[in-house]
């Protein structure tokens, strides 16, 4: 069962789920810091060693707050794609679906500061209680990642529906354009342009946006 949070009122049918909702809800409020085992098991009613039967420790709760997030992430930007017009020259409609699903990962971001940067929080271990991994095994890819890469390659098929002569600059590109976005909303949530008025920070979007997008002509 997938962890549905947003309310303060958590069911007990599956012990787990509800931890997991506790869970994002101290991240909703305050980061990856606030996410421990101990205060999620205490907001559902139930005592520690009750949830250490669900999770190692904070380490693998933390991880799942973290998938969570992600898929949240993801979810608001299919959405703000999904509701993007079309048009008819498919470069011009590949072109409007980029920038959408970059505004929609910058504003996920400034609207939910505390999930997104769990979304790329590093759990770690945190006491004697809790194992650390023999072998760490290979994460899989961001589905956000994926998406912006996916668009960036439909983008360019469709202004140039010639073979790449460069197969290796598209993964670059996707690469690229992660950071901008992903740069831009950390500088909006924790750097120097955090206090940026409402219209000068679109204003700052827009232009990191019509980069990425002018960027890809080069591809």
């Amino acid at each position: 069962m997938a962890a549905i949070s947003g309310g303060k009122t958590y069911h007990h049918g599956d012990l787990r789920n509800a931890l997991i909702c506790a869970a994002v809800d101290l991240a909703t409020e305050g980061g990856p810091e606030r996410v421990v085992l101990r205060e999620a098991a205490r907001r559902v009613g139930v005592s520690p060693t009750a949830a250490y039967r669900h999770f190692d420790g904070r380490g693998e709760l933390l991880r799942t707050v973290r998938t969570h997030a992600q898929r949240l992430l993801a979810d608001a930007m299919e959405r703000a794609a999904g509701r993007e017009p079309g048009a008819d020259d498919p470069a011009l409609a590949a072109e409007r679906r980029l920038a959408a699903l970059c505004r929609a990962y910058v504003g996920f971001a400034v609207d939910q500061p505390g999930l997104y940067r769990a979304a790329f929080c590093v759990p770690r271990p945190t006491g004697a209680d809790e194992p650390v991994p023999e072998r760490q095994t290979p994460e899989p890819e961001v589905r956000a990642f994926t998406l912006l890469r996916e668009a960036l390659e439909a983008l360019t098929r469709a202004r140039t529906p010639l073979p790449d002569p460069r197969p290796g600059a598209r993964p670059a590109a996707g690469a690229a354009a992660w950071s901008a976005v992903h740069g831009l909303s950390l500088l909006l949530l924790e750097g120097p342009l955090r206090r940026l008025p409402a219209q000068r920070r679109n204003a700052v979007v827009e232009s990191t946006l019509a980069m990425v997008v002018s960027g890809t002509r080069g591809l």
